[in-house]
This record gives structure tokens, C-alpha cells and sequence, in this order.
């Protein structure tokens, strides 16, 4: 089992452990920087190293936990048949680097008029039935209402 976990200390420090569980290495850094992204799902990321990797035996061996940790099992059910983030591995200044890259295609603006309309028309009757369906559910909860109170009233 793969752990990734992130803690603060003093409001000041964060660090994040990266281990295997229940019995194999667990690493502790030191985050230095942090920078956001919406949206960001790890389902099949493509993962590159720096040749920096490659030097000393406890970089090889980080570079096989983060492998273990941030890779997709081929084959895995969640996994895509496509790669859309790139995430590059660098060590700079005794410091790993990690960077994540979002891979994205310019449609062509055909592709864009043929599948917009059928998807725009359906989206359109899901959200009609949607709808149709919440105000029926306000109709039913009123006419549950009144029914409830002649039913007090006539007891």
C-alpha cells in the first residue's frame, strides 16, 4: 500500500511523508513551495526523471519509491488509455523538483460543430427532465403537507 501524507508544524513548516506500507521505506520532506491547480486528478500521469537520478544509491532509491507512489499499474482499471499530465522529477541544489505538466490538444474546429450540437441537445433534456423532476418533488411534499394536517384533523 502507497502512503502520501502532509503535515504542518508551527503554521510555518509542511512536510509530506511518502511511504510504502506496512513494511517497506518511508521518506520525509520538506516542502519548500507549493503552487495549486484546480481539478487535479492523479489517474495516469506519465513520470520523468532528471539523469541526476541515476548518481547516488539513495537517489535511486527515491526515484523507485516515487515511482511505486506516483505511477499507474498498467492495465489498472482506473486508468486511461491516455496520458494528459506529465510529471517531471529534478534534483537541483540537493533539492527534488517536481513539476506537473498539463498536456493539452487543440481541437479542430470541425470536430468542435459535430459533436458540439448532439452534446449541447442532450445536455439540454437532461437538464429539462432535472427540472421537471425537482418541481415535481415541491408538489409532492405539499400535497404530503396538507394531506398530513386533514389527517390531524380528523383525529
Amino acid at each position: 500500500m502507497n502512503l502520501l501524507s502532509e503535515g504542518c508544524r508551527k503554521h510555518q513548516d509542511l512536510y509530506m511523508w511518502m511511504a510504502k506500507s506496512p513494511s517497506g521505506q518511508s521518506v520525509k520532506f520538506l516542502v519548500n513551495a507549493v503552487h495549486t491547480m484546480e481539478e487535479l486528478k492523479l489517474t495516469g500521469p506519465f513520470l520523468t526523471f532528471s539523469s541526476n537520478f541515476e548518481k547516488d544509491a539513495h537517489w535511486k532509491l527515491l526515484k523507485e519509491m516515487i515511482i511505486q507512489i506516483f505511477g499507474t499499474l498498467k492495465e489498472h482499471r482506473k486508468s486511461k488509455p491516455y496520458h494528459d499530465h506529465i510529471f517531471v522529477f529534478s534534483i537541483v541544489d540537493d533539492h527534488i523538483w517536481f513539476r506537473n505538466y498539463q498536456i493539452s490538444v487543440p481541437h479542430n474546429e470541425s470536430d468542435k460543430m459535430a459533436r458540439g450540437g448532439l452534446n449541447k441537445m442532450t445536455l439540454i433534456e437532461i437538464r429539462a427532465l432535472e427540472k421537471k423532476q425537482k418541481a415535481g418533488k415541491y408538489a409532492k411534499k405539499v400535497k404530503a403537507k396538507t394531506m398530513r394536517k386533514m389527517h390531524e384533523l380528523s383525529n
